[in-house]
């Protein structure tokens, strides 16, 4: 195990005992699952990515997706792009929504994110990701961090060079996705690259990557010694794994396994939140997806997923879920 003691993650006057974020998960880290997963524990929780030229147009549909939920005392903002100037830009806007910190994606693998030069593009040029996170640094009081990759691909790893010209330009904080932009999400993530970073930085350092359970953060922490977890396709269906995670660092009582009657309640309240900030045609829509997660691995659960995808309603959602949780039973 890495012998760099690990400390409580720590951003300005702001100090976390059970550091464990939600990620910035395009199509899910919406204002209303930010919300559930804030409720459930989660110590900050990312919006998705949001488009630093997009921003600096004023494009409306871009800014909903900086809503933040009373839920939400702490957030934090994720920007993308390629221009330092439109960055730093960018960075000025979002300072009003006084996140906690703003953080540069430099690792997002999706095509048209790529072909732009943002997200994971920035991994093949290190000395432009200093020349943002600068730029970002001096447009803006709030902390800057910084997402990366292990790099471009398995022959161009070069995650302590990047990390190291981010923190050199003033990153607060790095996260790692221990994958390389051409492995996607598919293989493994490698958890040594999280333990090395850790081992030879002095900000914090954040692992992300295979982590799908409590136990699974928990050994991330362990083996490498980060300073916190970021956990995204592990959340989708399982705000949950917050729960679980500050329960165990408080050293309580950790519950039996979650029972169709909890879980359908929450849901409920998921989709609550939606129609409240996205109205019930737009909430009902994206909810199918959440509901699929939602029921994954229950007995029945199949069935139920069948019919979700024809919903349309909030009323039609509540029945169903009023279905899923009598399974219990």
């Amino acid at each position: 195990m890495n012998k760099r003691k690990a400390a409580p993650f720590r951003l300005e006057e702001e100090k976390w005992a059970a550091p464990y974020f939600l990620a910035p998960v395009a199509g899910y880290s919406d204002v209303a699952f930010r919300a559930i997963c804030a409720e459930m524990g989660a110590a900050l929780c990312y919006t998705e990515m949001v488009s630093a030229e997009a921003l600096v147009r004023n494009h409306a549909k871009t800014k909903e997706l900086l809503a933040r939920d009373p839920a939400e005392t702490h957030y934090a903002i994720q920007l993308f792009g390629a221009n330092p100037a439109t960055l730093a830009k960018a960075a000025e806007i979002v300072s009003a929504f006084q996140p906690a910190v703003i953080d540069l994606n430099c690792g997002c693998p999706v095509p048209k994110i790529i072909k732009a030069g943002a997200g994971s593009a920035l991994l093949k040029t290190p000395e432009r990701i200093g020349e943002i996170v600068r730029a970002m640094r001096n447009a803006t009081s709030v902390p800057i961090s910084v997402k990366i990759r292990t790099g471009w691909d398995e022959k161009s790893i070069n995650y302590l060079e990047t990390a190291g010209m981010a923190i050199e330009a003033g990153a607060c904080a790095i996260t790692l996705h221990g994958r390389t932009r051409a492995q996607g999400y598919s293989g493994k993530a490698d958890w040594d690259a999280i333990k090395a970073l850790a081992a030879q930085t002095s900000v914090p350092i954040f692992g992300s990557g295979d982590v799908f359970s409590a136990d699974d953060a928990i050994a991330m922490q362990e083996y490498t010694g980060c300073d916190g977890v970021m956990i995204a396709r592990g959340a989708i269906g399982n705000p949950f794994i917050f729960q679980e995670l500050c329960q165990r660092a408080a050293g309580q009582r950790i519950d039996e396994a979650l029972s169709p009657k909890v879980v359908s309640q929450t849901a409920l309240h998921h989709l609550e939140l939606a129609v409240k900030y996205l109205g019930e045609q737009t909430a009902c829509v994206e909810f199918r997806k959440h509901f699929c997660a939602y029921t994954k691995g229950f007995v029945g659960g199949a069935a139920l997923r069948a019919q979700a995808v024809r919903c349309s309603t909030f009323v039609e959602f509540q029945r169903l879920l009023e279905l899923f949780a009598e399974s219990a039973a």
